[in-house]
């Protein structure tokens, strides 16, 4: 396993590789507990599978896109390492399944020959930082959002001031007033604007899906570029001293804004500005927009055989691009799964006769951009050989699904089934929503709302229904969500719980009786708003009815035995168990931390790793007092108040923990703050053994 650190060329990532191999073979010595080793690994995209004794890899692929060669490295390392399926996820990441933990760090080494990161894709950390797939080359954008996702995922990855947090913190960004970056729903979502002729974003906050979604807060209706990075540092420090840490289920951002309040939200975030890294950060753009060099190389002339069925392919699956003379071609993977064997050809086929790039997108599936049109007979010959040029690209029977009780730990019901049977249906018996792009129909396997169904138009979870002793999978059919554009959108109404098998004649009933109601150039929604919830729950209830239920409803989708609820402990943000000792040695890591980045003269990054560990200090002696350290304030509050009498520091806890936002990130603060943070460690260190001493005695 020691073989791949000569092959790293950038040795912080390969300080990070080897400090994962290390804590793994601790772990397996029993000297890091589960939980503490649980937290680390989901910050480098290791995360824990349904089944036992393997991980599923998440790769963090900023906005989707993806080279020829990252492609083939991806596919190289899943046929290796897995069994050569790729799964892509609502965030533009790519995950490999049924990985044994003791390879992924040998894994992880591999993709990085090709600049492909593992780390902060889980845990509570920023999650991959998304985009609309059409960036770049979208008609309507006022310009391309690509580089300045960029620049937050490369500024913030591996950034001390969001390493562990309460939970994740997701960031999206829109290329339009269409919002297909989906705004309203992240914690920080911005969308492109021009004011005055300076390029600048709309942003929202707070926004976010899950049992209790949350839309979006608009929190400035334009800030100009140079501002979103130090705004971005700014919101991530008051989430990461005031976010809650300990009731999970309250921890994302949208909980802090609804209990505080946006205005004093906002007090808080203009508070950090004098401890900022910058007070603006220009970012360059100048490296996109233009249009890519395209190889040279000379298609093979094809001839269309089914010329009927080409023009419906490009009306549906191609999208035209601002650049003149060029297409985007989208293509429809079904539940967001596809193979090494295509993946490798399709890899090849980009590099050769389009600009070697492809975006992965916010539906699971895959855009090929830059394709000259003359080549577009070409790429659909090439393409159809593949099973690539299903219709229905981002249409009505693109149906969006996670993977369910297939691989993950807290799947109720089977989301994959229930797809593949509804896209049958849309299928067979209405094929005029191949073209329909207004309805979106998602599916989730719990009610954490990774398929985004609290958002959809229809929507269906996955639960379960009791009859007597005996337990079916069921669903939840959600109606009336979507995206509104601009950064508002609407969050789906619960309407009513059926058995997962009536799920078919669920959707049928829904598009037949809209069908035959709606008014002339009525859209789904105001269908729905006119007739109201109560019509569609009475319009299902036939279907609720658990007193005639078969032995067949007692199997789930795609499964052949009976249905058994199995959930297991959730990974999304696995919150650590706290244990005293392993505080106090984190502790004394961020110290290290901090004298490593004072030498590099990353004066904020040292700052940040004392402040850490002057919180860290605290909370663990808080925690022999059995108090609450449910937030970084309210720890550095209580232990002044429990320890301000018992440990000289010369001035309050307050004051010394809170330089950090009264100074800005110098020299000379950065060196007089960790020798302050080493000297609290020192004495909480002493009283913490006198006080274990005396015990003991």
């Amino acid at each position: 396993m020691q073989s791949f650190r000569s092959e790293i060329e950038n040795p912080i990532v390969e300080r990070d590789i080897i400090d994962l191999e290390k804590k793994i073979k601790l772990y397996y010595e029993g000297k890091i507990d589960e939980e503490r080793f649980r937290s680390l690994r989901l910050a480098r995209g290791v995360y824990g599978q349904r089944q036992f004794g393997v991980q599923m890899i998440r790769i963090k692929l900023p906005y989707g896109k993806l080279t020829s060669e990252q492609l083939h490295r991806i596919c190289e390392v899943s046929d290796e390492y897995s069994r050569g399926r790729l799964h892509i996820t609502t965030r533009q990441d790519i995950q490999i399944h049924h990985v044994s933990l003791d390879r992924t760090p040998e894994l992880w080494s591999q993709l990085e020959k090709d600049d492909i990161t593992l780390r902060e894709a889980c845990g509570n950390t920023v999650r991959n930082v998304t985009a609309s797939e059409t960036a770049g080359i979208d008609i309507n954008e006022p310009f391309d959002v690509s580089p300045y996702a960029h620049a937050v995922f490369e500024f913030f990855l591996r950034n001390p001031i969001c390493q562990e947090m309460g939970r994740k913190f997701k960031i999206s960004f829109s290329g339009t007033d269409e919002d297909t970056a989906l705004s309203f729903m992240h914690d920080l979502g911005f969308i492109a604007k021009i004011k005055d002729g300076k390029k600048g974003f709309k942003v929202m906050l707070a926004g976010g899906l899950g049992s209790q979604a949350r839309l979006a807060d608009t929190l400035f209706e334009f800030i100009s570029e140079e501002k979103i990075i130090p705004l971005t540092e700014a919101i991530l420090r008051v989430f990461d001293r005031h976010g809650e840490r300990v009731k999970r289920a309250r921890a994302r951002l949208k909980f802090l804004v609804k209990e505080i309040g946006l205005k004093a939200f906002l007090k808080l975030v203009i508070e950090e500005k004098k401890a900022l890294s910058y007070s603006v950060y220009k970012i360059d753009a100048s490296k996109y927009g233009s249009v890519p060099t395209i190889s040279k190389l000379k298609a093979p002339k094809v001839v269309i055989e089914d010329k009927e069925a080409f023009e419906l392919w490009k009306s549906i699956n191609v999208i035209s691009q601002k650049q003149q003379g060029f297409s985007a071609i989208g293509i429809k993977i079904p539940l967001g799964d596809f193979y090494t064997n295509k993946a490798r050809l399709l890899a090849d086929l980009i590099k050769k006769y389009a600009a070697n790039e492809l975006r992965l997108t916010l539906r699971q599936n895959i855009l090929i951009r830059h394709v000259k049109n003359e080549l577009l007979p070409y790429f659909y010959v090439e393409l159809s050989k593949l099973g690539f040029t299903e219709l229905g690209y981002n249409s009505t029977v693109d149906i969006t699904s996670c993977p369910g009780t297939d691989t993950c730990n807290l799947g109720i019901a089977s989301s994959t089934g229930i797809t593949t049977e509804l896209e049958k249906v849309l299928k067979n018996e209405f094929p005029q929503y191949l073209k329909n792009k207004e309805i979106a129909i998602k599916i989730s396997g719990c009610m954490n709302s990774c398929g985004q169904h609290s958002m959809a138009h229809i929507g269906f979870q996955g639960m379960t229904i009791k009859f007597g002793n005996l337990v079916a999978p069921a669903l939840q059919v959600l109606l009336g969500g979507g995206v509104l554009g601009n950064g508002k959108g609407r969050v789906a109404n619960k309407v009513i719980k059926i058995p997962s098998k009536r799920g078919p004649n669920a959707l049928r009933f829904i598009l037949n009786d809209y069908k035959s109601n709606k008014i002339e150039k009525e859209s789904f929604l105001e269908y729905y708003d006119r007739n109201g919830e109560i019509y569609f729950y009475n319009l299902l209830k036939p279907l609720a009815d658990s007193s005639n239920l078969k032995e067949s409803d007692f199997v789930d989708w795609g499964s052949d035995n009976p249905y058994i609820k199995a959930v297991g402990v959730g990974e999304c943000a696995g919150v650590v168990i706290d244990l005293v000792a392993t505080l106090l040695f984190e502790s004394k890591e961020k110290l290290e931390n901090a004298k490593k980045s004072l030498k590099l003269l990353q004066f904020s990054d040292s700052i940040y790793y004392s402040y850490t560990s002057l919180v860290n200090t605290a909370k663990a002696l808080l925690i022999t007092e059995r108090k609450k350290t449910n937030t970084q304030a309210g720890i550095i509050t209580q232990f002044e108040e429990v320890f301000g009498k018992s440990i000289d520091l010369g001035q309050t806890f307050s004051q010394l923990v809170y330089q950090i936002k009264n100074n800005a990130p110098t020299t000379h603060f950065a060196k007089n703050y960790l020798n302050d943070a080493i000297l609290f460690y020192e004495k909480v260190s002493e009283f913490r053994a006198k006080t274990f001493t005396n015990e003991k005695q």
